[in-house]
């Protein structure tokens, strides 16, 4: 999410308690979050309660929003982690519910494309590394999901760049032993 300076300067703005540049704020970025959530979960109705469950963070966190980072660094964070939460939800919802009540909710390879199928793969990878090692799945959220570069992932995460670098490459070997081989650059 590349966002303009007049963005940044409402985030930072709305930082400070000016409620009107928040709601201005909110109006500007809801397109962006919802692309971006878009591109993580492959099914519309749950992309757009992420982009809405992102920008209700976005409004409740604002103030710890510190202005060392570009305001879109942060958004991205906050974004994949909303879609990551809105994912693990809908799973845990899906699992409580009888198979009786409602129909098997797995993806079924006849109507799921190859690339929505994928996303889920790679949803439930990244929820393992999460729970085994949520240090590399900081890392690489950043780096493969919200695609900052890895100074801005070392700054980000107040990490050397060679620690930051280990980091996404150790969890990158964990993503692809769970994928397999057939996932592009986790292969």
């Amino acid at each position: 999410m590349a966002l303009d300076e007049t963005t940044e300067e409402l985030a930072r703005a709305a930082a400070q308690g000016d409620h009107r540049s928040l709601g201005e704020l909110l109006r500007r970025i809801e397109p962006d979050v919802l692309r971006h959530c878009s591109k993580l979960l492959p099914y519309h109705q749950d992309a757009e309660e992420a982009c809405q469950d992102t920008l209700l963070a976005v409004a409740r966190n604002i103030g710890r929003f510190e202005g060392r980072a570009r305001f879109s660094t942060w958004l991205h964070i906050v974004t994949a982690n909303c879609a990551r939460t809105t994912y693990r939800t809908l799973k845990r919802r899906a699992a409580e519910q009888s198979s009786e009540e409602l129909p098997d909710l797995r993806a079924d390879p006849a109507r799921v494309s190859v690339i929505a199928g994928s996303r889920l793969d790679l949803l439930d990878a990244m929820e393992a590394l999460e729970a085994d090692k949520p240090e590399l799945a900081q890392a690489l959220v950043l780096r493969d999901i919200c695609q900052l570069d890895y100074n801005e992932v070392a700054d980000q995460l107040g990490i050397p760049l060679g620690t930051a670098k280990s980091r996404i490459h150790q969890a990158r070997k964990f993503v692809q032993a769970i994928l397999g081989p057939a996932y592009g650059k986790y292969a």
